[in-house]
């Protein structure tokens, strides 16, 4: 993790768990002091219930997003850049935690994961990877279409307007 060390701090736009009980949504910020590492995200995950496990949706710098699902102990991972790793730490994280190369800096900007971790709660793997390609949505419109998709749209706005 030496190479991006020196990298920025990260400006994080918000972060928020979602899960569903009995049907119903339910959207709260989390709490991420500092640079957030992905163990310590996935153990807050953990915290919360959910039927279907738990959504971690995390923006970065206006720059590039993570989602994270957690089901039964077991975290799945959804990064919307790869080429956020050369810069960020989290972004390296989730990168070294899916096996992948590191890309270049001259790399084109492509979502990496799983691009079905959210397919069995309403978004296709086809729709959610069309929805990283648009290059002209932020991370948080592409991240609030995920949750209209899902069906808290509303409760992921309040989430992000309680954040300030």
């Amino acid at each position: 993790m030496s190479d991006v060390t020196a990298g920025p701090t990260t400006d994080l736009d918000f972060a928020i768990a979602a899960y569903a009980e009995d049907g119903v949504w339910t959207v709260t910020p989390l709490v991420l002091r500092g640079e957030p590492e992905l163990s310590a995200v996935v153990s807050a995950l953990l915290r919360y219930p959910g039927e279907a496990g738990v959504l971690g949706m995390i923006s970065v710098d206006e720059d590039f997003f993570v989602v994270i699902r957690v089901v039964g102990g077991r975290a799945r991972l959804l990064i919307s850049d790869v080429t956020a790793a050369t810069e960020w730490p989290l972004a390296r994280q989730v990168v070294d935690e899916l096996d992948i190369p590191l890309a270049d800096d001259d790399d084109e900007q492509v979502p990496a994961g799983d691009l079905a971790i959210v397919a069995d709660l309403g978004m296709s793997a086809m729709d959610l990877g069309a929805l990283c390609d648009d290059v002209d949505l932020y991370p948080e419109e592409m991240l609030e279409e995920i949750a209209d998709a899902l069906g808290f749209g509303t409760q992921f706005q309040e989430a992000i307007e309680a954040l300030g």
